[in-house]
């Protein structure tokens, strides 16, 4: 039995809840092959920031807006990972498109979670409320998230792991997502880190 953990970047955007759920789980312990070791915000405004300060975890923002390129952001990314000793990354809201550069590199070690079943309501521009406000108007019965790790395509990755979460007649964009946070993304999240974790460690 090996004690060595997997350590592992979470990158944000926002309110930081996917994040949170995965803190939660490691104090749990559904999350054991693997520890939070750095949290990088693609906005400084994030609330996520102030989430991993909570915890005592190390986090930064590192903003297009401040650098004033996507190649500029990603070299201070990669310093940071670098200086982390990271194994893997888990995208939690984070609404910044990675390089082919950078995801080759990182083959089969960023996890990334969107809010719908893919390969329905996924791609470039769908993120956030959108994804559920496009499930409404076609009037899916059945929604869900899925977990896969990222490729250069936008949601194109293999899958990890996908969860069913149903469509209730009334429901709204807003009352939708947070079903799917509550039922979906919080539970296949914690558990596909667990599972890359403890197979890039060889547990």
């Amino acid at each position: 039995m090996t004690d060595r953990k997997a350590d592992i970047a979470v990158f944000v955007s926002g309110g930081g809840t996917n994040l949170q759920a995965l803190i939660d789980a490691q104090e749990t312990g559904i999350i054991t092959s693997g520890r939070i070791r750095l949290v990088i915000s693609s906005r400084s405004d994030a609330y996520a920031l102030e989430r991993a300060r909570k915890a005592g975890i190390d986090a930064c923002a590192i903003s297009a807006k401040e650098l004033g390129s996507r190649q500029a952001v990603e070299e201070q990314i990669n310093n940071k990972l670098e200086e982390y000793s990271i194994d893997m990354i888990v995208l939690a809201g984070y609404l910044s498109i990675l390089s082919e550069d950078f995801t080759r590199r990182w083959d089969h070690r960023i996890l990334n979670i969107h809010p719908s079943l893919i390969p329905s309501f996924c791609g470039r521009g769908y993120y956030g409320l959108r994804v559920h406000e496009e499930a409404l108007k076609k009037g899916v019965k059945v929604t869900g998230a899925t977990v896969h790790f990222v490729n250069e395509i936008p949601d194109g990755g293999e899958i990890v792991m996908q969860r069913a979460v149903e469509v209730m007649e009334g429901d709204t964009p807003e009352i939708l997502q947070r079903r799917v946070m509550e039922q979906a993304e919080w539970i296949i999240l914690p558990l596909s880190v667990e599972k890359t974790a403890a197979a890039l460690i060889g547990k």
